[in-house]
C-alpha cells in the first residue's frame, strides 16, 4: 500500500474509533470496526491499542503509526450506531474508503443529539416513574418529577460552566436533596427517601457501568477500570451531595 493511502487509510481507522469513543461505544465494538474497516481496504492486519483517553493504530508491516486523543466522553448511541452502518457499508463495497473518511467527518462535526428541553422532559419522566417503581405514592409523582428535571437542569449548564462533570453532579445531587427536603418540610411531599431516590437516577452513571463490566469480560482489563472508576466516582458525588444534605438539613 502506497504511504498517502496508508496515511488515509489510518485516519479513517482513528477517526471512526475517536467518533466510537467519545459516544460512549465499548472497546471492543471500536476496535473490531476498526479492524474491519483496515482489512478491507488492505491485506494488512490492523493493529489497535484503545484506551479510553487515546487510540493508536497502525498496519501490520508499515512504516506509520498515528494517535487520535479522545478528550471528552459522553453517551450518543446514535452516533456509534451510524458509524457501524458506515463502517458495514464500506465493508460491503458500497462506498469508498476517501468517501467513508468524508462521511465519518460530517458526522464527527454534527452534534445529532437531542434538544435540552426534551432531555429536561425525558429527566422529569424518568425521576417520577421510578421513584413509582421503587414503592412510592402517586402524591409525590409531580414533585419528584419536577425535582428530577430542576436537578438534570444543574447538572447539564453546570458541566458547561465549570468544565468539572464531577463538580456539577455534586451541585445537582445537593439540590436534589435540599428541594426533597424543602417539599417534604411544607408538606407537598410524603417520602423523603423515594423522591430522593427517583431524582437521582437521571444523574446515574447506568450506562459507563454496564460499559465498564463488558470491557472487563471482553478482556480489556485497561478500559474496563478506567471507565469502572470514572462510574465509581460519577455515584460517590451523587452520594456525597445526598449525603450532605441529610447530614445538616434534616
Amino acid at each position: 500500500m502506497e504511504e498517502s493511502s496508508e496515511d488515509l487509510l489510518l485516519e479513517t481507522c482513528l477517526l471512526a474509533g475517536k467518533i466510537m469513543m467519545e459516544s460512549g461505544a465499548e472497546m471492543y465494538r471500536v476496535e473490531d470496526t476498526m479492524s474491519r474497516i483496515a482489512e478491507t481496504a488492505t491485506e494488512a492486519k490492523g493493529i489497535s491499542f484503545v484506551t479510553p483517553t487515546g487510540i493508536f493504530m497502525a498496519l501490520q508491516g508499515g512504516s506509520t503509526v498515528k494517535m487520535e486523543q479522545i478528550p471528552t466522553r459522553t453517551i450518543n448511541l446514535e452516533k456509534v450506531s451510524m458509524v457501524n452502518d458506515l463502517s458495514r457499508e464500506f465493508t460491503m463495497r458500497k462506498i469508498s474508503l476517501g468517501k467513508l473518511y468524508t462521511q465519518l467527518r460530517t458526522l464527527d462535526k454534527e452534534v445529532k443529539f437531542f434538544p435540552v428541553w426534551l432531555q429536561i422532559v425525558a429527566s422529569a419522566v424518568v425521576s417520577g416513574t421510578l421513584m413509582m417503581i421503587f414503592g412510592g405514592v402517586w402524591q409525590d409523582f409531580i414533585a419528584t418529577s419536577l425535582i428530577g428535571a430542576i436537578g438534570f437542569v444543574i447538572f447539564y449548564y453546570g458541566t458547561e460552566f465549570f468544565k468539572v462533570k464531577f463538580l456539577a453532579e455534586f451541585l445537582a445531587a445537593f439540590s436534589i436533596g435540599l428541594l426533597s427536603v424543602l417539599v417534604i418540610s411544607i408538606g407537598w411531599g410524603v417520602s423523603l427517601d423515594k423522591m430522593v431516590i427517583g431524582a437521582v437516577m437521571p444523574l446515574v452513571p447506568g450506562v459507563p457501568i454496564t460499559n465498564a463490566v463488558r470491557d472487563l469480560l471482553a478482556g480489556h482489563l485497561l478500559s474496563g477500570m478506567a471507565r469502572g472508576t470514572e462510574a465509581l466516582i460519577t455515584a460517590g458525588t451523587i452520594g456525597i451531595g445526598i449525603a450532605v444534605v441529610f447530614r445538616f438539613f434534616t
